[in-house]
């Protein structure tokens, strides 16, 4: 009798601490950095707590926009256009459309000669 390898899912492998893919870790650390500059006015302030709790929500916007999905909802018609995407993705095609600035319009009509 012969033996047989069993196929292993590797999804998720890459994983850092359970939650975070290579993606979240990088956005999350990017939004704590953001914060941090915020906690670092905040404690020359006095207000530490304050600081520290921006930075936190810093590093939870980060986090979302490196991990979250958009639903696809059908009672919305934008979630039908992208749902399953990562936000971060929406986000840069969003930057992408507005650096380029180029419209295109059909105007329809007749062909030349007709």
């Amino acid at each position: 009798m012969g033996t047989y390898p069993i196929p292993r899912n590797y999804r998720g492998e890459s994983r850092i601490l359970y939650i975070f893919t290579m993606k979240s870790l990088i956005t999350t650390a990017v939004g704590a950095m953001v914060g941090s500059l915020f906690f670092l006015l905040f404690r020359m302030l006095g207000m530490t707590l304050v600081g520290i709790i921006i930075t936190a929500f810093f590093a939870l916007i980060g986090f979302a926009i490196g991990a979250i999905k958009i639903p696809t909802v059908v009672a919305f018609p934008i979630t039908k256009k992208i749902g399953g995407e990562p936000i971060g993705e929406i986000i840069l095609r969003y930057i992408k459309f507005k650096k380029n600035r180029k419209m295109y319009v059909y105007k329809g009509g007749k062909k030349d000669g007709e």
